[in-house]
């Protein structure tokens, strides 16, 4: 036991995926209880690890239907641990430590700066830590507000019901959990604007990450006040909003399945909520496994790259994307150093976005090979669809989900799981290992292309 101790004492970062780990299990075991089903007995366990994976590593991937599945007491547990998860297990243990011991050592730090991923200066942890919980409370407290008024007023919902259905869409949305109480997600409210732009708001929130909240708390909105990785973050998001916004309603204009029904008018809000949602929540109000080819591979990838650092989205994150697409401009123009914004970028940077994106490409890569194998009744797009939505913790799917067999169940579960933390462990273990030699090789010059 003292070796086991001294293990994790010496080496910190292993202790994310063992918290993420332990999270599932207790969510896991929470929803095989009977009274967190509505059906009789309790539900079976790869289905409730599916749910508990899903919700911790704020997926939104599910297996039974919210909404008719499980019980207040079984929603309540997967809105917790959607919130667990949004916060971050080392993040949320740490906070509980300051609230016991009123301080934190050099181990806590060590813990929430793997899971911060050293974007964010630690040398006032506790104030960091005060002032993301403000954050997740004030943006989910004004989400839950305006939800649950609209289902009140505009849907007849009682006051309960109004309360609940706003609390768990505000956490939801907020954490980019994906999960809704509503069996075809939000396409009830697709021409919604007080539902739909309220839950678009608090995801692009979520999505962009605590140092660019933080920095934006601080600084104002004067872009020369703000930080190289706030400008990436900003400038990169609303690119690849924009992109995403003329995709899906050029392709999906005349789609009789999704928004061909609609009048031009009514187009623009879907074509919104499907611009944010690939990249954080997961929530969709048209019908995914109707969309066109192109708007599915365009989903992919807008998956595949994620939100913000140290965000609750999921995906191989903007900056890293951004700063490969820097790498290559920078290689184009003959340029001896990469640069952006008027700032060098380190070596070190660029290898390490360089690796986590083809890490990350590579996870994605095994599970699409490995469902395929294991499924081979499903098309190839149908595949990568669901891949890429559980490694890069985005929950929406094509309709698959459900009819996954067993053993793809698993993999999408190892998808979820490693998705979730990989990057953060993988980026975090590159910048503690790295180190000056005394010495370096000869130069050797391989052919490129």
């Amino acid at each position: 036991m003292a070796h086991f101790s001294e293990s994790f004492t010496r080496h910190p970062v292993r202790l994310v995926p063992v918290g993420f780990a332990i999270g599932i299990a207790v969510t896991t075991t929470c929803l095989l209880l009977p009274i967190a089903s509505r059906q009789s007995g309790s539900t079976g366990f790869l289905d409730a690890l599916f749910t508990g994976t899903s919700a911790i590593t704020v997926t939104g991937l599910i297996t039974l239907d919210t909404s008719t599945h499980w019980t207040l007491f079984g929603e309540a547990v997967i809105m917790i641990a959607m919130q667990i998860g949004g916060i971050g297990i080392m993040a949320s243990a740490a906070f509980m430590g300051l609230l016991v011991s009123r301080r934190i050592g050099l181990t806590g730090r060590l813990l929430t700066q793997a899971e911060l991923n050293r974007t964010i200066d630690m040398g006032d942890l506790r104030s960091i830590l005060i002032k993301a919980v403000t954050i997740f409370g004030i943006v989910e407290a004004a989400t839950t507000l305006v939800l649950s008024l609209r289902f009140y007023h505009a849907y007849g919902f009682n006051k309960f019901d109004a309360l609940w259905y706003g609390l768990f869409h505000g956490v939801s949305s907020f954490n980019s959990g994906g999960f809704s109480l509503f069996a075809d997600s939000l396409e009830g409210y697709v021409n919604d604007p007080w539902i739909i732009l309220t839950i678009v708001t608090a995801a692009i929130i979520g999505g962009l990450g605590m140092p660019v909240l933080f920095e934006l708390s601080r600084r104002g909105w004067g872009r020369h006040r703000w930080s190289l990785h706030t400008k990436m973050t900003l400038v990169g998001t609303s690119l690849l909003f924009a992109l995403g916004f003329v995709v899906f309603l050029t392709f999906e204009w005349s789609n009789p399945a999704t928004m061909g029904p609609f009048g031009w008018k009514e187009k623009i809000l879907p074509a919104l909520l499907q611009a944010v949602m690939p990249r954080s929540t997961g929530f969709n109000s048209i019908d995914v496994g109707s969309m066109t080819t192109e708007s599915i591979l365009v989903a992919i990838v807008l998956m595949a790259i994620g939100g913000g650092s140290v965000s609750t989205a999921g995906g191989m994150k903007v900056t890293t994307f951004f700063l490969l697409a820097w790498v290559i401009w920078s290689e184009l123009r003959g340029d001896p150093d990469v640069s952006a914004f008027r700032r060098r970028i380190p070596d070190t940077a660029v290898r390490q976005a360089l690796s986590v994106a083809l890490i990350y490409v590579a996870l994605i890569a095994v599970g699409v090979l490995s469902i395929q194998i294991i499924d081979p009744h499903f098309q190839l797009q149908e595949i990568m669809f669901e891949a890429t939505s559980a490694a890069a913790t985005v929950g929406q799917s094509t309709g698959i989900t459900a009819e996954l067999s067993s053993p793809s169940k698993a993999v999408a579960i190892f998808l979820m799981y490693v998705g979730r933390i990989g990057p953060v462990l993988f980026a975090t273990s590159l910048a503690i290992r790295t180190r000056q030699r005394r010495y370096r090789f000869p130069e050797g010059r391989p052919l490129v292309g």
